[in-house]
């Protein structure tokens, strides 16, 4: 039986099988990319994996799926899309396609470098809660509002309408995230990719509420659960790896919180 707030060692699909119909109120996770990195030689059927996330979403819940593409003799895979468009078909609604621009990544191919990764945003029925993170500096901070429209020739234009409220000096960040990636040995954790702590910050913060069930059914090194805890939110994680969730019961143990039940 699982039970909340604990790392399994299984297959992630022998897990969320055993999760009750609509009961998950936010995935974060990544697969495996292709062929580019070493995962223990894990393999996944990624097709029942997006019908058993699908099942186990709550209604107005969210998937949040970082991905990559390899390329394979010359030519980028474009997995990162099949897999959006089968989420689709599934009935999952591809709610947005967000990017994850690399702020450091080392050089070393004969092309422009891969400076992002996607994080495709899949939502089961309108998204029941979105805390959108507002740190983008206002140019117009402090002066007056006016309300605005596009023409016909592209051109923005301000309205003859008046509005009292100031423009505040933040405002709610675009959908490309600017994130240093783990490259040290030492956020790495023995895990050849794992999540920046940020990252899954925001997305548990702009996605989910205190009180909520977080998931990640490939949890590695176990940042996901990790962030969970800190943030209030109950998680659950699932790994192959024996090692791995070795790794993350020892950063959850280090973290030193209370457990959220």
């Amino acid at each position: 039986m699982i039970q909340l707030n604990k790392i399994y060692c299984m297959d992630c699909l022998e897990g969320m099988k055993q999760l009750d119909d609509n009961s998950v109120d936010l995935t974060v996770t990544s697969p495996p990319y292709d062929n580019l990195r070493d995962y223990k030689g894990y393999t996944f059927n990624f097709e029942a994996i997006a019908k058993e996330l699908f099942r186990i979403t709550k209604q107005g819940g969210v998937v949040v799926w970082v991905v990559g593409d390899a390329t394979i003799d010359g030519s980028e895979t474009g997995t990162s899309f099949r897999q959006a468009l089968y989420f689709k078909e599934v009935g999952f609604n591809l709610h947005d396609t967000m990017m994850w621009c690399k702020t450091k990544m080392p050089q070393n191919h004969n092309r422009y470098e891969q400076g992002f990764e996607y994080m495709v945003i899949l939502s089961k029925g309108k998204p029941k809660s979105f805390n959108g993170i507002k740190d983008k500096t206002n140019t117009e901070a402090g002066a007056t509002a006016h309300a605005s429209y596009r023409d016909k020739d592209g051109i923005v234009k301000k309205t003859s309408s008046f509005n009292k409220t100031k423009i505040a000096e933040f405002g709610l960040r675009t959908n490309v995230w600017f994130i240093t990636p783990c490259l040290s040995k030492d956020n790495r954790y023995g895990h050849p990719a794992p999540f920046p702590e940020e990252l899954v910050k925001d997305h548990i913060l702009s996605w989910s509420n205190e009180g909520d069930l977080v998931l990640d059914p490939m949890c590695g090194s176990g940042t996901t659960c990790k962030m969970t805890k800190q943030l209030g939110r109950n998680f659950i994680g699932i790994d192959s790896s024996e090692e791995y969730c070795k790794i993350a019961n020892k950063r959850l143990e280090q973290d030193k919180l209370t457990k959220f039940a």
